[in-house]
């Protein structure tokens, strides 16, 4: 399996802390780069982004198209939309790229794990998997993918990493009670999410930005619980 490339954001100065931002449908990881200086986040932080591309294969919903996904999308309809294969092919090689990261010497605890639409399903797919402990994870306007293996499948390493899940109350693409199952899947497995909604569709605004930014200073910067 080789390692997924990405967009590299390096830190100012020595890096203390690494962000992997996973990207949505048909984007790549040049998509969320311009939110870094948007984040403003202090110089000597030390904060490095990543931002992975998924891989490009051909999507069932756009008529076969090839172009950059996590997975397949064969239905809309949110019980059967991600193909399960798919979401695990693409969280074991993320899940390479945090290993390489650690290999390289950031501690687990200093990573935060990212994702908007599908590639929040694959944060929010690792989250209770991942044999590490995590800084944090933050999954924007998306969706859980076989929410029903959930508690057969859930370990507990990540049990206390603060969770920031994010989503628009007027998204057409992936309605807000995708959003709210995954809250209350999750919450009921004991993980440690927090829900914030904003007036807006299938993207990020102004203030969900303004929440990324405390969120990240609390665990990289503070280092305090949020």
């Amino acid at each position: 399996m080789t390692t997924l490339p990405f967009v590299d954001t390096p830190s100012q100065g020595p890096c203390q802390s690494v962000v992997v931002w996973l990207h949505g449908l048909g984007d790549s990881g040049h998509g969320f780069a311009p939110i870094v200086p948007e984040l403003r986040l202090p110089a000597d932080a030390g904060i490095r982004f990543i931002f992975p591309h998924a891989p490009v294969q051909p999507v069932t919903i756009n008529g076969g198209m090839e172009m950059r996904a996590w997975y397949d999308i064969k239905s809309m309809d949110l019980l059967s939309r991600a193909d399960e294969a798919g979401v695990r092919d693409s969280a074991a090689k993320v899940q390479q790229l945090l290993d390489s990261l650690i290999a390289e010497g950031i501690p687990s605890e200093r990573i935060v794990l990212a994702g908007f639409s599908q590639g929040g399903v694959i944060a929010l797919h690792l989250l209770p998997r991942l044999p590490y402990k995590l800084a944090g994870v933050m999954a924007l306007s998306t969706y859980l993918c076989a929410p029903d293996k959930l508690p057969a499948e859930a370990v507990a390493t990540n049990k206390t990493t603060p969770v920031f899940i994010g989503h628009g109350t007027q998204d057409p693409v992936v309605p807000m009670a995708g959003g709210q199952q995954a809250f209350h899947a999750l919450k009921n497995q004991g993980f440690q999410v927090r829900w914030h909604e904003y007036r807006m569709e299938h993207s990020v605004c102004a203030q969900e930005v303004a929440d990324i930014r405390s969120f990240l200073q609390r665990l990289l910067i503070t280092e305090k619980e949020c």
